[in-house]
């Protein structure tokens, strides 16, 4: 049974998969996904993946743009119940991207939540943007 101890570990283990990740392989962060219909992910490419048909599609389809990558993150608030997790985090990213040689670098903030499903900790919904400094409210676009 997953413990609120257990979930650090997992979280470990879910940056390491997400190095992989970053070289082209979403694999590894796949079993770390809830499998269920109501899994969600908001990435920064746009809209929501909904359901687990979907969020490995989009998870295949973001990876397979990136190539010879790093990842890092620092967790800025993590906030644990027996059953739900959130952890708010500063994700930093370096990788090839599409035939580029060139490398890229970016920093994502990201929020994770984690629930508790047949023994372990599976991550139901992920939401990551680029929008990592504060902008001021006269920057914002009205479309």
């Amino acid at each position: 049974m997953a413990t609120v101890d257990d979930l650090d570990q997992v979280i470990e283990q879910y940056h390491k998969a997400l190095g992989e990740f970053m070289k082209g392989d979403p694999e590894p962060v796949w079993k770390f996904y809830s499998h269920r219909e109501d899994v969600t992910l908001a990435n920064p490419q746009g809209g929501i993946a909904h359901g687990w048909d979907e969020v490995a599609k989009r998870s295949a389809d973001v990876a397979s743009g990136r190539r010879e990558g790093e990842f890092s993150s620092e967790i800025v608030e993590k906030y644990v119940t027996p059953e739900l997790a959130c952890v708010v985090e500063m994700e930093h990213g370096r990788a090839k991207f599409g035939a580029s040689e060139d490398e890229t670098s970016y920093t994502l903030r990201a929020t994770i939540l984690f629930r508790r499903e047949e023994g372990t900790w599976k991550v139901a919904h992920r939401h990551a943007d680029p929008i990592s400094t504060v902008q001021s409210v006269a920057s914002y676009e009205v479309e």
